[in-house]
């Protein structure tokens, strides 16, 4: 029983100590390990945007690994409209990792992922996001390269908004897009790698765009952020999001982004009769 125990603590902390490649505005093709499941918050607090007043999103979310192909998300949307907070929706996740190639130091990863939300709030923006906003669909392509500390990572989907409490005066609207992201990723610490516990430090920047199917619209945001992961199991990210370009209105141009993150590991084994 002990080796198996510390084969997963290495295989775990193996995963971990590429941290780097663990994004923190964009999801990398590579799955959480197998038979682990996770639990994470995010806030998002926005400002500068069309309502004209401080947005804060709470996100709590239950990941799942499944095995090394499949793994899912479960979470839920809450925002604080006229000033308290109340539910709005949810959404459920899902990522097949279909290719890997792996060597020292080194691999390759694609995976197709789906996602679909539903959400009650007054949809008053041009931007299409599933993810706190839109009820809908979104499904797509991910291709993460990580290089020994350094982890770059791209990737497209289709987006569709499929019902909401529009706004009247929205409800002409593009209800498709196009989203595309690139983000890259640095190990800082440590210089060395030798145990799992100690606390990874990485360094990350992210380029999120948008456009909408049959519309003039359009956004590129950059998203620079730092994250902390403790004895291999502990995430907490903080991220900075800001336009580069755009012509969209939006519920808020800059975002502030705080996210906490624990993993279980092996606790989905199936018991032996």
């Amino acid at each position: 029983m002990k080796p198996l125990f510390y084969t997963i603590i290495l295989l775990f902390s193996a995963q971990f100590s590429s941290a780097q490649e663990l994004f923190v505005f964009t999801e990398p093709a590579s799955n959480m390990p197998a038979k682990s499941l996770g639990f994470r918050n995010m806030t998002m607090i926005g400002t500068g945007g069309s309502n004209n007043q401080t947005n804060v999103h709470i996100m709590p979310e239950v990941m799942v690994g499944f095995n090394n192909k499949w793994m899912a998300h479960v979470q839920g949307f809450l925002s604080n409209v006229n000033n308290k907070f109340v539910a709005e929706g949810f959404s459920s996740y899902v990522k097949y990792r279909f290719l890997s190639n792996d060597e020292v130091h080194e691999h390759f990863r694609m995976a197709a992922f789906a996602r679909a939300s539903y959400n009650n709030a007054l949809v008053h923006q041009d931007e299409i996001e599933t993810m706190g906003h839109n009820s809908g669909f979104e499904t797509g392509i991910i291709a993460t390269q990580l290089l020994h500390k350094t982890a770059l990572s791209t990737s497209v989907s289709f987006e569709r908004a499929i019902y909401n409490n529009i706004d009247p005066k929205d409800a002409g609207q593009p209800n498709s897009a196009i989203n595309y992201t690139f983000s890259f990723g640095q190990l800082l610490l440590p210089k060395v790698y030798s145990n799992y516990q100690q606390t990874n430090v990485n360094f990350m920047v992210e380029l999120l765009g948008q456009r909408l199917i049959n519309s003039h619209k359009s956004y590129l945001d950059i998203g620079p952020s730092v994250q902390f992961i403790f004895n291999s199991v502990t995430r907490l990210d903080f991220g900075f999001r800001t336009p580069i370009y755009s012509n969209m209105e939006r519920t808020s141009t800059n975002l502030y982004l705080i996210k906490v993150e624990h993993n279980l590991f092996n606790v989905l084994k199936r018991k032996k009769k």
